[in-house]
């Protein structure tokens, strides 16, 4: 649970009367021994995320899905690295599944990760390694696996702009699965026509006017979302990759589907953002979709925690990506123990949040009492207390800290 440094060289040990070395060897060998699978590590992930998002009141929950490079030039120890863009730039990648509340936007828990390595896929949805696939073909697979969650909710799917694929938003579609995508300027059916996205959300640009705005903010400035849909129906053939970086039309059938447009304005009415989204989510506020693909962000912050902002996986020197993706996991168990405690109401789980940014030491504005990463630091500290506590005695501290500061000299005869 600790928030390591980049130059640290190891796992940081508790004040136990162990020895560091040992506790970094035993990490060692836990995060390498084979026999440690990745399904069996993501099974209490799993079922905290079916607890909480259970205790949700909301019938959805969201999973969205992102990727993200993990960058290891000059760790030449690594033998199963991938070459991720140009010949100099090599690592891993990594998928992510995140559940996300429906009601209240909180992340849950991962549900599935994979570290694409060299070799294929390093899951938690197979012990074995599969080879690699494209990011969209990447999702249908976790798509299905999610019925197996057991989470006792309508799974609605989030994605970024890279899901805008007609071939694949078919796929998800045929194969019964809710989603929502974010969509570029592509070419739909509407009102008995062909038009661009654009056209579209142009010709809505009244009902956005008169539409009822929510506060929301962006990049920490204050601001009013607006939102309004149409129906459309994704008709054009889609694109399949095809070996050798080569591209050809696949034709599908006529896929109807809602268009949602939200405008993010500052208080002086200028477009500060604005976003395309196909969903085929029927019965839902196109402001509740809206907010929804809002909450996509989420994921975006789990994997800052996870490479830059507390666990610095990749200053990790483990060897192999399936050791990479065991860390992961573990480093994933602490997270969600942040998001808990983040999302507990009531005065003593209050208390307690102050108390463990005062144990980081962290800076906190005051808008933003606490933080995910000061949570975890001061959460490192506690459990050091009391390890301390349980392995030496009052007395012991005491003259420990007698013995490491420095004492005032007492004034001798020669003193002014």
């Amino acid at each position: 649970m600790n928030t390591v440094q980049a130059i640290a060289a190891g796992v940081h040990s508790l004040p136990g009367v162990a020895t560091s070395f040992a506790a970094t060897q035993a990490a060692w060998r836990f995060l390498h021994n084979p026999r440690v699978t990745l399904p069996a590590l993501a099974g209490p992930l799993q079922q905290l995320g079916r607890d909480l998002a259970g205790a949700s009141p909301s019938p959805y929950a969201l999973v969205a899905h992102d990727w993200s490079k993990l960058d290891y030039d000059g760790h030449r120890s690594k033998r199963d690295l991938r070459q991720l863009t140009q010949a100099l730039d090599v690592g891993y990648e990594l998928a992510t599944a995140l559940l996300v509340d429906a009601a209240t936007g909180h992340p849950l828990a991962p549900m599935a990760i994979a570290v694409l390595a060299a070799d294929g896929a390093h899951s938690t949805a197979h012990t074995v390694v599969p080879p690699p696939q494209a990011h969209l073909d990447q999702v249908l697979p976790v798509m299905r696996a999610a019925g197996g969650w057991g989470v006792a909710k309508r799974l609605v799917h989030v994605i970024d702009r890279e899901g805008d694929s007609a071939k694949h938003l078919r796929a998800w579609a045929a194969d019964g699965h809710l989603f929502v995508a974010r969509a570029d300027d592509r070419v739909v059916t509407h009102s008995d026509r062909k038009q661009k996205l654009a056209a579209v959300a142009a010709a809505l640009a009244g009902t956005l006017a008169a539409a009822t705005p929510r506060p929301v903010k962006i990049r920490g400035q204050k601001a009013r979302q607006y939102v309004a849909e149409a129906a459309v129906v994704l008709s054009e053939p889609g694109w399949e990759a095809l070996p050798g970086g080569k591209k050809r039309r696949v034709p599908g059938p006529p896929l109807p589907l809602r268009l949602v447009v939200a405008q993010v304005r500052g208080s002086d009415g200028a477009v500060l953002a604005e976003w395309w989204l196909l969903t085929n989510v029927e019965s839902v506020a196109a402001a509740v979709i809206a907010e929804w693909y809002y909450w996509r962000w989420r994921i975006e912050s789990f994997h800052k925690l996870l490479k830059s902002a507390g666990l610095e996986v990749e200053q990790g020197q483990q060897e192999t990506a399936a050791a990479i993706a065991r860390r992961l996991l573990v480093g994933c168990m602490a997270w969600v123990t942040v998001w808990r405690l983040r999302a507990q109401e009531g005065a003593a789980a209050g208390a307690c949040r102050e108390f463990l940014v005062r144990l980081s030491g962290r800076q906190m504005k005051r808008s933003m009492p606490n933080t995910a990463p000061a949570l975890l630091s001061g959460l490192y500290v506690l459990l050091a207390m009391l390890d301390a506590l349980e392995h030496y005695s009052l007395e012991q501290l005491h003259e420990f800290a007698r013995i490491a500061l420095p004492q005032p000299r007492p004034p001798g005869d020669g003193d002014v």
